[in-house]
């Protein structure tokens, strides 16, 4: 049995900038929850899909915006796009798929949070998303991450071949290279290729010697490198505890409680005709009453 745990935010994004615009009977744009409902529609039909559940960031600043001004936040999510997030999680909802919604947490949050928590009652629980994040959470091969739109698995050894180092090594990965989407800066000259070569070997940020005459590795510019986070050590510190994912949000689901048993039949049409998606509502192949 496997556990399917969806990243939300990504998708309605994903469905927002790659479906068709669309409006509602009442003038709203709804093109993406539509894209959104299609697609869950489509992956619920998929063999061995029984477990699922989604996460989603109504609210786009999080704890983490208290530890750093430069954190992402909402300013400039197109208002088309962000009136829609509350209508996805009721449409994901009346489609019977749990929604974990979360304001002090983010989405990758609650899904490592799940990961985490049920990975010991599943043979695979499988992380939808392309988010680089949640490579930290990837566990031989009993936790994976899948990109649905370019259709690429990665268990541990597809970390290591994506980014050169262990999925516990992610986080310091990030506080060094940065993360442009998450508005975490890294470290001045530690690119992709040098930060790998170093944490493949040294593992976290701390256990990088200050002086470069100590390293165990060869990289070009070490001395320039190694200068750099002695100066800045603390904020790549902070840049790590920025990327590194939370395991303590308050799930309150068992792992029976995510089995998808069908579409809410009442719920689903009415969202269907308020929406007008008359397309999407027979689609769903179970329902329940």
């Amino acid at each position: 049995m496997q556990l399917h745990l969806l990243d939300g935010t990504y998708e309605l994004f994903r469905s927002f900038f790659g479906a068709p615009p669309r409006s509602a009977p009442d003038g709203r744009e709804v093109g993406a929850v539509a894209g959104i409902l299609g697609s869950t529609l489509g992956l619920l039909r998929e063999p061995g899909v029984t477990h699922v559940a989604v996460a989603t960031d109504y609210v786009i600043e999080s704890f983490r915006n208290d530890m750093f001004d430069g954190y992402k936040t909402g300013e400039g999510i197109p208002e088309e796009l962000f009136s829609q997030f509350r209508l996805a999680e009721r449409a994901w909802e009346a489609l019977g798929v749990v929604v974990w919604p979360m304001v002090e947490f983010e989405a990758d949050d609650a899904i490592a949070t799940g990961a985490w928590k049920f990975a010991g009652q599943v043979e695979r629980v499988v992380l939808l998303s392309p988010d680089k994040d949640l490579a930290q959470c990837v566990d031989g091969d009993s936790v994976v991450t899948f990109d649905r739109r370019q259709e690429i698995q990665r268990n541990e050894q597809g970390v290591w071949d994506k980014f050169g180092v262990a999925p516990a090594s992610i986080p310091d990965y990030l506080g060094l290279v940065g993360d442009t989407a998450d508005g975490i800066p890294g470290l001045p000259g530690w690119g992709a290729k040098s930060t790998s070569t170093v944490l493949a070997h040294y593992r976290t940020i701390e256990e990088i010697p200050p002086s470069a005459d100590d390293w165990d590795v060869t990289v070009r510019g070490s001395a320039k490198l190694a200068a750099t986070l002695d100066a800045h050590r603390g904020e790549a510190l902070l840049f790590r505890e920025l990327a590194r994912l939370r395991r303590d949000v308050p799930l309150t689901e068992e792992l029976d409680d995510l089995e998808w048993h069908g579409a809410h039949r009442d719920a689903y049409g009415a969202l269907c005709e308020e929406l007008g998606f008359t397309d999407l509502a027979t689609r769903p192949h179970r329902w329940v009453e």
